[in-house]
């Protein structure tokens, strides 16, 4: 196996570190052929659907994706902004803020970047332009606040085969969930206060998360327990009696079972049963995106009103809200212990000083830089 060409190496350079925020991605456009490029990415993952490659292929390139991408492209369009993908652009928003925050703290020997593990900005191309820039410490915090499989143990995947091939790797941090960290809980709390305080309380709060094979939970994958276990946090904190709040599992997919109860027959059924109001949430996005702003504040919406319900409300996602922000830096500074991100001006200045010296005594080693 043949190792990558690493970059050229200057003597005396600072050392730097980087928090790497990855999501899951997003197409690059609302059309069919960016949908096509996308999905093919995305469910040949063998994390993200486990079905023997050989027959895998032909459901995906001969079923999927010539009649779902089309589909897709509208749902896509219909929530699209001028910005372009809402997944993107709160991600984008979500670093630059936690980058600022954290040099607000006094991290200021330290980058915020970020990178989507399907779509771009790719995530090993991330990881190459870090390490042309000299990065020898990286945390990889995942968007995803409950671990999986199918999400978190993707992203993994990913770094380690692009430094499979490198040979000077940079040391690694990775966080592999935080979803009962009490600043993520917190900032869960204030979505919802903050929505009540202008809208009241509902009849139910429907916490839904994201679905995954039920057989992933029977294999020991965690997902489903620490669904609840954000839940349970989370009621708690606003003071709810368990016949006020629900977990359910939306976007569900193909044939086999997956985790339940799911969230569509769940709001037809509360409205059957004479529910007036619910409140949807879905805490295991940290960005509102397809899943969150179709699948929910748009189809959730119809089925619960068309059942008979009479008021349906969608909670936002987290995205930049000041109480998150201030959750993710929280979370960073836990993985960020013990490396030098802190400093000061006259720290600064001691430590290029330092390292002014270490490129001369480099040069008279015979370092040609």
């Amino acid at each position: 196996m043949a190792f990558r060409t690493e970059p050229d190496y200057t003597h005396g350079s600072l050392p730097s570190t980087a928090v790497v925020l990855v999501n899951l991605g997003t197409p690059d456009a609302p059309d069919a052929r960016s949908l096509r490029r996308y999905l093919k990415q995305f469910l040949s993952d063998p994390r993200v659907v486990e079905i023997p490659r050989a027959v895998w292929w032909f459901i995906l390139n001969g079923i999927i994706l010539p009649f779902r991408s089309s589909k897709s492209a509208e749902k896509y369009a219909s929530i699209w902004t001028e910005q372009g993908s809402p997944l993107r652009v709160h991600t984008e928003r979500q670093a630059a803020a936690l980058g600022e925050q954290l040099a607000a703290r006094g991290h200021r020997q330290l980058q915020v970047v970020h990178a989507m593990r399907y779509g771009s900005p790719a995530l090993p191309d991330v990881l190459d332009s870090l390490k042309a820039q000299g990065c020898t410490r990286i945390v990889l915090l995942p968007a995803y606040p409950q671990y999986s499989g199918t999400t978190t143990a993707s992203i993994f995947d990913s770094v380690f085969a692009h430094y499979r091939r490198v040979r000077n790797i940079p040391e690694l941090r990775m966080i592999r969930d935080y979803h009962n960290h009490d600043g993520y809980i917190q900032a869960l709390r204030q979505s919802v206060l903050d929505h009540w305080a202008l809208h009241g309380k509902p009849g139910k709060l429907v916490m839904s998360f994201h679905g995954v094979p039920r057989r992933t939970l029977l294999l020991g994958d965690p997902y489903h327990c620490e669904c609840h276990n954000t839940a349970r946090l989370l009621a708690q904190s606003l003071g709810l009696a368990e016949h006020e709040y629900m977990v359910t599992f939306q976007s569900r997919f193909g044939k086999a079972e997956w985790l339940q109860p799911y969230t569509a027959p769940t709001l037809q059924e509360l409205a059957r049963q004479g529910v007036r109001r619910v409140d949807v949430m879905c805490p295991g996005f940290t960005s509102d995106c397809l899943e969150t702003l179709e699948e929910i504040a748009m189809e959730g919406k119809a089925e619960f009103l068309h059942a008979g319900g009479e008021e349906f409300h969608f909670i936002p996602c987290l995205n930049e809200s000041p109480a998150w922000i201030a959750g993710m830096v929280d979370i960073a500074e836990q993985h960020l212990g013990g490396w030098p991100t802190m400093s000061n001006a006259a720290a600064h200045e001691e430590t290029a000083r330092e390292a002014a010296i270490a490129a001369q005594r480099a040069a008279g080693m015979g370092a040609a830089r």
